[in-house]
């Protein structure tokens, strides 16, 4: 049973109702949800759920299930099949979500400053996050780099995702510029993430309203990973 993805078109919702589903080893499906799970260099949220007793149940992680459309929750301790059909209240760690989404589209603006196909990509918890390109100039400038990306940030350009359908990306190969992941397909529609002036692409992760909720960032560090791949890393001055 898919999930109702509620973060897909609000990344602000901190909890929502819900039912469970379903409980197995691998963790509690609900029918609704505002629990991103790990995909696209994001990691999965974390947080509670709360029951209509009162109690709740810590979830450490959150994952794709194995058929499509399916969000897994998992908790840190096993949970009993009598929860199966119970109402309850999801809750994420907001803070965390948020810098999760401040560094993800930090990593859209390095995209933009950096003109090159990315081949790789993650976001931490503590507020760092990297890029890596299929590049083979050795000469990127960090202090230029991080002054590109502190301008678009001041720049408070708008950010809002929105569908397109297959054949339009089909037709716009540029939509997707990971070299390494494809976003996913069979439903005849592609999320993109567009921020205005900036940059466009397909992307399915949670992201802020606009480039100045950001706040200043700077680049940590360039590293080379290989005769064609170079690595900037970033991070976040205010952890808000």
């Amino acid at each position: 049973m898919s999930t109702e993805e509620i973060f897909r078109d609000d990344a602000y919702a901190s909890t929502c109702s819900a039912i469970v589903t379903a409980v197995d080893d691998e963790g509690i499906r609900l029918d609704r949800t505002v629990f991103y799970p790990t995909g696209g260099g994001q990691p999965g949220d974390r947080g509670y759920l709360e029951l209509a007793s009162g109690e709740r149940i810590l979830i450490v992680d959150t994952r794709k299930g194995q058929m499509p459309g399916e969000i897994v929750h998992v908790p840190d301790a096993p949970v009993t099949h009598a929860v199966v059909g119970q109402p309850l209240s999801a809750c994420i760690d907001w803070q965390r979500r948020h810098r999760m989404m401040r560094m993800h589209t930090l990593l859209h603006l390095l995209g933009a400053v950096v003109s090159a196909g990315v081949t790789g990509g993650a976001i931490r918890d503590d507020g760092t996050g990297r890029l890596d390109f299929d590049l083979p100039d050795p000469t990127l400038d960090k202090d230029a780099i991080t002054l590109d990306l502190n301008r678009l940030v001041a720049g408070n350009h708008r950010v809002a995702p929105r569908w397109v359908g297959e054949d339009e990306l089909d037709a716009n190969p540029d939509l997707v510029r990971t070299m390494s992941v494809a976003p996913p397909r069979g439903q005849g529609r592609v999320r993109l993430l567009e921020i205005d002036g900036v940059d466009l692409q397909a992307c399915g992760g949670t992201h802020v309203a606009c480039t100045g909720e950001i706040g200043p960032v700077e680049v940590r560090k360039i590293e080379k990973k290989g005769r064609q791949n170079r690595r900037v890393n970033v991070r976040l001055l205010d952890l808000g």
